[in-house]
């Protein structure tokens, strides 16, 4: 048996259902979803999800990928429902209800006492026909053409459309409702990424006593000099009114060196990144960390806003602020 090629096939079929999902997806009735969500939210209410089975499971990670972006959610255990749950339920809260087929018995036994409620039902359903999708305030479809499972049986290709429906209406939410970096870190204070975001630039940098600093004119051997005895990767090269005009790094020592055998004799002004990648003392250090990432270097000069050199931020610093 090819294993790789079995799971392959999973993966493209799902993928595949992903982009269907997206191409079809009803512009109206998830505009009409947000904005109940909004209002709901907007109105300190709260979002209620509720599913059966693995739809359930899918709406729990919904409800905390909502939660965790600052929009109140819940879940609703179906099967205690009618046993005393549906005391999480309030006027003015919005019901998010996913079943595949629709017609769960457990979910839509829920249904009647919900009624009672002043609250608004969205369906996230693959049968737009079934009971669950008419009883609905919105429907969102995410009919697929085909499981990955190759029976065509187990929840699969229907699960991932459910949750990536589920992303998406979180992450439409959060850019709706102006949700900030600095809001994230307060629901995440105690993980890795939390402590990035909580902190700026100029809390965690070194200090402009830790950075090396050369002139155009200074010898490249000098340079270094200041770099070791400062410990850092990087210098920051400055005109005569203070400000950045370049950085000189090992890397750019590395590829130098072979084309200049006297390079430390020689003006680091000419091997120096003459546009060097800044971050702003005052910006997240989580920008400092997308900033590394993203142009994949090691050390991040830090200026204030005369675009003068005021401290460096190094990718092993944000590693340990990060407890990786």
């Amino acid at each position: 048996m090819d294993y790789l090629s079995k799971a392959s096939r999973v993966i493209l079929i799902e993928a595949d259902e992903l982009r269907r999902l997206a191409e079809r997806l009803d512009g109206e009735a998830f505009r009409r979803a947000v904005e109940i969500l909004l209002e709901c939210l907007e109105n300190r209410g709260k979002i209620v999800v509720c599913g059966v089975g693995k739809s359930g499971h899918i709406g729990e990670k919904i409800a905390a990928t909502l939660t965790s972006t600052g929009s109140t959610a819940v879940v609703l255990n179906s099967l205690n429902a009618l046993h005393g749950d549906l005391g999480l339920v309030a006027d003015g809260d919005v019901v998010v209800a996913l079943s595949y087929g629709g017609e769960t018995a457990e979910l839509l036994n829920i249904l009647p006492p919900l009624a009672r409620f002043n609250v608004k039902l969205i369906a996230i359903t693959g049968n737009p026909q079934s009971t669950l999708a008419q009883a609905a305030d919105v429907c969102l479809d995410v009919q697929v053409a085909q499981e990955a499972c190759p029976l065509n049986l187990a929840p699969t290709s229907s699960t991932t459309a459910m949750l990536a429906l589920g992303d998406a209406l979180a992450m439409v939410l959060l850019e709706a409702r102006g949700f900030r970096q600095e809001d994230f870190a307060r629901f995440h204070p105690g993980g890795s990424l939390g402590r990035v975001l909580l902190f700026r630039v100029n809390q965690i940098m070194r200090k402009s006593t830790q950075l090396a600093v050369a002139v155009p004119d200074d010898t490249v051997l000098d340079v270094l000099k200041k770099m070791t005895k400062c410990r850092t990767g990087a210098a920051a090269v400055v005109d005569v009114g203070g400000q950045l005009c370049g950085v000189f790094t090992h890397g750019d020592l590395a590829r130098h060196y072979q084309k200049h055998p006297d390079l430390g004799s020689l003006p680091v002004g000419r091997f120096m990144t003459k546009t060097p990648i800044t971050v702003g003392g005052d910006r997240l250090a989580a920008e400092a960390l997308h900033v590394l990432k993203t142009h994949r270097i090691d050390d991040l000069i830090v200026v204030d806003p005369e675009n003068r050199p005021i401290g460096i931020v190094d990718s092993q610093d944000l590693s340990r602020l990060q407890g990786v």
